[in-house]
């Protein structure tokens, strides 16, 4: 999740395409407006206000897809960021989506304009908050003539999986995660996950490949496929 107010978005983007172009196509740009400003501030970026910083990631966003457009040059004249007849280039390898890590109702409504995905994370975006996120993403999709089923939602996870017993959301068992993932899927319309262990990483991530996932899929699945049938 890449600083924005540390780097010109215009170089960024350069960047960016060329990592895709490197990895062949595996790279996705995520993109953070900031939270952390006397840092930012202390390596010689700008202090920006909360508003400033909504409106510096869409402006960042528009020049980013500028950069990586087929066009002979491109102009854009914001408030935070300007192009003055700059080359772009070079194009990604693959549709290359933009990720804000945003949370706030502004930025929200930015993701379903603008971005290709959220990635709300499970310390400040438990299940019970997820439905107001969504609404206000694909409000906003919707009102930019935008399919809000076109944004997609990765969620990023911290736990533990356990052998016996639970302490709470994502600290239990193979089958309480399963239940639990199955549920942000099939309810909230989240799309994949990401995994951060609370330790023992690697072990933790065996069991998730080997038995959290793959009874995810085939629970998800049952889940579709009956409401198929309905």
């Amino acid at each position: 999740m890449a600083n924005l107010p540390l780097r010109p978005p215009a170089v960024f983007a350069k960047a960016s395409a060329s990592l895709d172009v490197i990895s062949g196509g595996r790279f996705e740009l995520g993109l953070g407006a900031s939270a952390f400003w006397e840092a930012v501030g202390a390596m010689g970026g700008p202090a920006h206000s909360p508003g400033e910083a909504v409106d510096a990631l869409g402006e960042a966003i528009d020049v980013i897809r500028l950069m990586w457009s087929d066009q002979r040059s491109v102009r854009f004249d914001g408030r935070h960021y300007r192009l003055s007849g700059v080359k772009p280039g070079p194009q990604p390898a693959h549709d290359l989506g933009i990720w804000p890590d945003v949370r706030g109702r502004r930025t929200l409504a930015l993701v379903g304009r603008t971005a290709d995905g959220l990635v709300p994370s499970s310390p400040w975006a438990p299940p019970e908050k997820l439905p107001a996120f969504t609404a206000q993403i694909d409000d906003a999709a919707a009102a930019a003539g935008r399919h809000p089923a076109a944004i997609r939602r990765i969620y990023n996870m911290f736990g533990s999986i356990r052998e016996h017993g639970t302490g709470g959301f994502l600290q239990g068992t193979v089958a309480q995660w399963t239940d639990e993932l199955t549920g942000l899927a099939v309810e909230h319309g989240i799309d994949g996950f990401v995994f951060g262990p609370a330790g023992d990483p690697v072990r933790q991530v065996e069991i998730f490949a080997a038995e959290v996932a793959p009874a995810v899929r085939e629970a998800v699945a049952r889940h579709r496929k009956r409401g198929d049938r309905e």
